[in-house]
């Protein structure tokens, strides 16, 4: 069975497995990315943590990525808002050489949509949204069955929708965007703790902030599923979905985004990995799900 190096580069880890074809997580491994010291520390642990899991001598067919974004098409060179050492790194180029391998690089929630599409919570739906909550806010659309990549492949930017025009102003951002609202970051920024210890009135908030903007897109793209995951949508749980869910009833009430519905990522804590192989192997053209 063919096998993908898979690597999934957050604000707060870096996280590399071996996936099978199949979608099956083989081994893995992580190491934090925050506080390096500068770009090539970064990428030295990018690269350190992919040979930990290379240890069986089997071959991989390519190396998939779901990295932070924006990013030029392909990972060329990506910019992560939430990784500042990185400004147009040269992220495809360094990892072929490191690996050997063809690499191919996409949004970490872009790579989320492949993998719940193929695997997950969205499989046989050929229109969603899929988005990650966590350090930042991002998204991935999918419609009519195809994966939107746009000019440079940042199709799905919906952290960067307007949900509170008078809202928190994060550094970087547009002040009330959805990321500036609902991201961990954000959050710790408010709040002066860690998203883990957020009270529940903040979960409420938080979910309510982002079922503005799912409601939004399903209105804007006739679509009626949202997919999400990421370490503070999971974390915060029911409380979270609750009020995110009944925000999006208030605002999809077109005859066409009536009855769309936020569900948690299926795949979990494995999504990411996943999503990163899915982005490999639909790179080098072998099938996933469809998409």
């Amino acid at each position: 069975m063919s096998r993908v190096l898979a690597i999934d580069i957050g604000g707060t880890k870096i996280e590399a497995g071996i996936v099978t074809t199949e979608g099956t997580i083989v081994r893995r491994a992580r190491v934090p990315s925050t506080d390096p010291l500068d770009a090539d520390e970064l990428f030295a642990r990018v690269a350190s943590v992919a040979a930990e899991v290379r240890v069986d001598g089997e071959p991989e067919v390519a190396c998939g990525v779901g990295c932070g974004g924006p990013m030029r098409r392909g990972g060329s060179a990506v910019s992560p808002l939430n990784i500042a050492v990185w400004r147009d790194f040269p992220l495809q180029e360094r990892l072929c050489e490191e690996t050997g391998l063809v690499t191919h690089i996409d949004n970490d929630a872009k790579a989320l949509a492949l993998a719940e599409g193929w695997l997950g919570a969205a499989v046989g739906v050929s229109d969603y949204l899929a988005m990650v909550v966590s350090t930042g806010v991002g998204g991935g659309i999918v419609l009519g069955g195809r994966l939107l990549d746009g000019a440079d492949g940042n199709a799905g930017h919906i952290g960067h929708v307007v949900v509170e025009p008078d809202g928190f102003e994060l550094p970087g951002h547009t002040r009330g965007v959805l990321e500036a609202e609902a991201s961990g970051t954000a959050i710790a920024a408010r709040l002066g703790i860690p998203a883990a210890r957020a009270p529940e009135a903040e979960r409420r908030r938080v979910g309510t902030a982002v079922g503005r903007a799912v409601g939004s897109v399903a209105n804007l793209l006739d679509l009626k599923l949202a997919v999400v995951a990421g370490s503070v949508a999971l974390g915060f749980g029911d409380v979270f979905f609750r009020a995110a869910q009944a925000e999006v009833d208030r605002v999809a009430t077109l005859q066409h985004s009536s009855g769309t519905r936020i569900v948690p990522a299926a795949l979990g804590a494995d999504g990411p990995l996943v999503g990163a192989a899915a982005v490999g192997l639909r790179g080098i053209g072998q099938d996933v799900g469809g998409l």
